[in-house]
C-alpha cells in the first residue's frame, strides 16, 4: 500500500486507517459508474472531491483490452496526467491526496483527492447562455476562448498528451459577471477529466483528431465562422492561412467531417456548418 497526503488532508485522515476512511468516505455524488465514484466532502472549512476506483477483475481488464481499449484500472492515470499537465504550465486541478494498494492492475483500489475549483464555470455552460451579451462583446469573448483552447490543444499533442474526452465542458474558468468583462481581463482555462489522457512519445494522427473533432463538435452551437475555425487551426498548427491550405486541407476536412457526423448522430438533426457563415 502506498499512500501521500498533504498535510492539511493529512491532519483530517491521520493515521494507518487513512486509506479505508478516504475509500469510505461519504459526500455529495457527482459519478458512480461500476468500480469508480467520485465525491465532493467537506473537511475544514473546504471542499475536496474524491476519486476512488475499486477493482475491476480480470474479465473486465481482458475485456477493455480486446475492444482495443485501455482499460480505467486506477486513479493514477489521473494523477499522472495532472502532474503532466503541471509541468506544461496547462492550469487544472491541484492533487493534495494519492493512494494505492493491490499490486494486480485487476485488483488494485485506489484514490485521488484534489481541492475543489470554487466559482468555475464550463465552456459548455458559459456558451449556452451568453446569448445576453451584447454581439461585440460576445465575439470577442468567443476569439478568445477560441485561441485559449486552440493554444491548450496544440500544447498537450506536441507533449505526446491527447485527453479522449476533449469536449468544452472540460473546460473550467472562473465565472464571473461577463457583462462587465474586457478583453485585457485574465481568462485562465483549467483542464478536467483526465482519468482516460494517455501518454506517448507522440500522439498518432487517431488520437489528435478525435480530440480534435470533439472539441469542435462541442462547439458547433457556439455560433462558430469561418473565420472562427481557421483562428483555431492557425494557432493549433502554428502556420499561416497559405500553409494551412496547402498542406492540411485532407486533415481538416476529415475532423470537420467527424464532428458533424458526430452532433448529427448525438442530436438527431443536422449539425451547423460554421464553414459556410463568414
Amino acid at each position: 500500500m502506498w499512500i501521500k497526503l498533504d498535510a492539511e488532508l493529512a491532519r483530517h485522515f491521520p493515521g494507518d486507517t487513512a486509506f479505508d476512511e478516504l475509500m469510505d468516505s461519504e459526500g455529495e455524488k457527482f459519478r458512480h459508474v461500476k468500480t469508480r465514484r467520485t465525491l465532493k466532502i467537506e473537511r475544514g472549512g473546504k471542499n475536496y472531491f474524491i476519486k476512488m476506483h475499486r477493482a475491476i477483475g480480470w474479465r473486465e481488464v481482458w475485456k477493455n483490452w480486446l475492444g482495443f481499449k485501455r482499460p480505467v484500472t486506477s486513479a493514477r492515470m489521473e494523477w499522472e496526467a495532472i502532474d503532466r499537465l503541471e509541468t506544461l504550465g496547462v492550469p487544472t486541478l491541484n492533487v493534495v491526496g494519492r493512494g494505492i494498494r493491490g499490486k494486480a492492475p485487476a485488483h488494485e483500489e485506489s484514490f485521488v483527492v484534489t481541492e475543489a475549483l470554487e466559482d468555475m464555470i464550463s465552456l459548455e455552460h458559459l456558451t449556452q447562455n451568453w446569448g445576453e451579451l451584447p454581439a461585440g462583446q460576445r465575439i470577442a469573448l468567443k476569439r478568445e476562448l477560441v485561441c485559449q483552447v486552440a493554444t491548450i490543444a496544440r500544447t498537450i499533442h506536441r507533449n505526446g498528451l491527447n485527453h479522449r474526452d476533449f469536449y468544452l465542458c472540460h473546460f473550467l474558468v472562473m465565472d464571473r459577471d461577463w457583462n462587465e468583462w474586457q478583453l485585457a481581463d485574465s481568462l485562465a482555462l483549467h483542464l478536467i477529466d483526465l482519468h482516460r489522457m494517455q501518454h506517448r512519445a507522440s500522439v498518432p494522427e487517431r488520437w489528435w483528431v478525435k480530440d480534435v473533432a470533439g472539441v469542435l463538435f462541442s462547439a458547433l452551437d457556439c455560433d462558430l465562422t469561418r473565420n472562427d475555425l481557421l483562428r483555431f487551426s492557425r494557432i493549433y498548427w502554428d502556420c499561416s492561412i497559405r500553409e494551412l491550405f496547402r498542406e492540411k486541407q485532407g486533415v481538416l476536412r476529415k475532423i470537420y467531417r467527424k464532428a458533424r457526423r458526430l452532433y448529427a448522430s448525438i442530436h438527431d438533426r443536422e449539425a451547423p456548418d460554421p464553414a459556410a457563415k463568414h
